[in-house]
């Protein structure tokens, strides 16, 4: 049992779980970084998809669903909250009339978290967001990194109707820059139709390994993540980003972009899981849409989803 005094979620049976902050998993909340291992940032973005809109709402949402989450992971018997000291630092101020200006201001936000050695933990928001985001951590440690996607579409086009930043160019825009390692970039549960039969090619042509969502059929993925732990090393700094149409519709119908055929529920938490003895130095779950989903429940997998995010940084203490 760790010693120190770390911010503790405001249990139910402290306050009723409709009640109390309105922060991810009723922690207390922060103006800054200062002082924190993890801060938990919401980034509402959605002037970069390219379907229908409403991921401006996630992080608010997930975070509501959140005060149904409990700090102990009883399979894994992870414990975040007495491992790291983790706030709430609110959300990113956006220029909701301009996406590139949006973009600068998601950077400046998070290099200032980094400056204060937190390692970030972000609720989108659509998945542009996380391109900033590389940026910021890329000149934090000063090298490359790797990278965990999970996600329907590769997000690797070089531009959509003429732009070359959207939630659908942000990869391919990561990789050119130098943000992230292409032999050390790993996408889950890329699917469905595409524009021609060589669409998730560019990936593989970086070095990259692409798991189309039919070799997860069927199967736990807890195998796939001991080769992904393999490829990437225990050193490399990784950067794990989760769209949540990554999932089937049928367990996430609230997101922008959904396709049939995707990963389980299940599957979405052993690939979490599965990166716990990686070097996670952030994560995003983005592309919540609430929406198109009345009842919350995309919601609330996306924030047991973060949660086992937490469980999988190194230093998380195991009870067992």
């Amino acid at each position: 049992m760790s010693d120190k005094k770390f911010n503790q979620p405001l249990g139910g049976n402290e306050m009723p779980r409709f009640h109390g902050p309105g922060t991810m998993f009723r922690l207390p909340s922060e103006k800054t970084a200062a002082g924190l291992d993890m801060a938990i940032i919401g980034v509402g973005l959605d002037i970069g998809t390219s379907n229908r809109n409403g991921t401006r709402f996630g992080p608010r949402q997930i975070r509501a669903e959140s005060s149904m989450v409990r700090p102990y992971g009883m399979a894994t018997q992870a414990a975040p909250f007495d491992s790291f000291q983790i706030a709430d630092v609110g959300d990113v101020p956006l220029n909701t009339f301009n996406l590139l200006k949006s973009i600068d201001i998601i950077e400046d936000f998070f290099t200032d978290v980094l400056s204060h050695n937190a390692k970030p933990i972000t609720l989108g928001g659509d998945h542009t967001i996380s391109l900033p985001i590389l940026r910021a951590l890329h000149k934090k440690h000063g090298k490359k990194l790797a990278l965990v996607h999970v996600d329907a579409h590769a997000d690797i086009n070089d531009n959509m109707f003429g732009e070359k930043i959207a939630h659908g160019t942000i990869f391919r825009r990561a990789v050119e820059e130098g943000l992230v390692d292409g032999n050390k970039m790993v996408q889950i549960g890329l699917r469905t139709t595409g524009y021609s039969a060589d669409d998730f090619e560019w990936t593989r042509e970086q070095g990259g390994r692409v798991v189309p969502a039919e070799e997860c059929w069927h199967k736990s993925l807890t195998p796939l993540m001991a080769e992904v732990r393999e490829q990437i090393g225990a050193d490399t700094p990784v950067y794990l980003t989760f769209d949540i149409d990554g999932l089937d519709p049928s367990v996430a119908p609230g997101t922008g972009t959904p396709e049939p055929g995707g990963l389980s529920s299940i599957q979405g938490i052993e690939i979490i899981r599965g990166c716990y003895g990686l070097n996670l130095v952030g994560c995003d779950l983005v592309e919540v849409s609430p929406p198109y989903d009345s009842t919350g429940n995309t919601a609330l997998l996306a924030a047991n989803l973060v949660f086992e995010m937490l469980c999988s940084f190194p230093g998380c203490i195991r009870r067992s």
